[in-house]
């Protein structure tokens, strides 16, 4: 199996339930790991693998429609990637706040989501 790391993507965006995440924004950073098996090896064309330039274009584009919670993020962008790209297999993908709206906290808070095209297919 093949796997296409996108490691560290820091975006600017509008996230969160509260009032204040939505205008002011905040900083995330995003993780995406999407595995398949090649048609051939060695891999010699960008047709018989997955773009990561695609990918990226995905997520810059999701990260600009808000949503509440880090977890619909995480899982509507992965499914999305599996519906795009129909030589994934399996994605994993996480996002981190930087800044979440918690008093006196310090670090980050962060989601992942893991999904396998066999799980759709069975469900």
């Amino acid at each position: 199996m093949l796997s296409i790391h996108l490691n560290h993507l820091k975006f600017q965006a509008h996230h969160g339930l509260y009032a204040e995440e939505k205008i002011v924004g905040n900083e995330f950073e995003i993780n995406v790991t999407v595995k398949y098996h090649p048609q051939e090896i060695p891999v010699m064309e960008i047709k018989k693998t997955i773009d990561y330039a695609s990918i990226y274009n995905l997520l810059k584009e999701r990260m600009q429609q808000p949503v509440q919670l880090l977890e619909t993020f995480a899982s509507e962008t992965a499914l999305e990637i599996l519906r795009q790209f129909k030589l994934a297999e399996e994605v994993s993908i996480s996002i981190k706040k930087f800044h979440p709206p918690i008093l006196n906290f310090t670090g980050t808070v962060a989601v992942s989501f893991d999904v396998t095209r066999s799980e759709l297919v069975s469900k």
